[in-house]
């Protein structure tokens, strides 16, 4: 009888130490994943970002062609007329929104990037790369 009760003693739970270890471990894995997650995010702006702003230079060079000249504004994109439309909705136009906003400059097909600090020409400044 004696030895049963020394054996249920010897059977406990865990102890302090090993659920330490395993808080920690948790504690380390849950810190990998919140940075791969913020990375990951990030990325799938930047792609958004020139995706959107590689879909309105397309746009503008098919309008360009078909029409001989370049849009006045954003909504001749979308404009369904004899050869449009071009794109099927414009992007974003709010840095809030998004992260970012595309533009586009009248009348001479320059496409332009704004990640907050005010529209630069998407070709020359690299902007998206740039959004947090």
């Amino acid at each position: 009888m004696l030895e049963k009760l020394k054996q249920k003693r010897n059977e406990g739970g865990f102890t302090l130490i090993e659920l330490l270890i395993v808080i920690i471990i948790l504690a380390i894995l849950a810190a990998i994943v919140v940075f791969a997650v913020g990375t990951t995010t990030t990325n799938a702006k930047q792609s958004a970002c020139n995706s959107d702003a590689k879909s309105v230079e397309t746009a503008v060079e098919a309008y360009k062609a078909q029409l001989g000249k370049d849009p006045a504004a954003m909504t001749d994109l979308t404009t369904a007329g004899p050869n449009g439309p071009w794109l099927r909705q414009i992007p974003s136009a709010t840095v809030a929104q998004n992260g970012y906003a595309i533009t586009l400059v009248a009348n001479t097909g320059e496409v332009d990037v704004d990640t907050g600090g005010g529209p630069q020409n998407y070709d020359t400044n690299n902007l998206c790369n740039s959004i947090k």
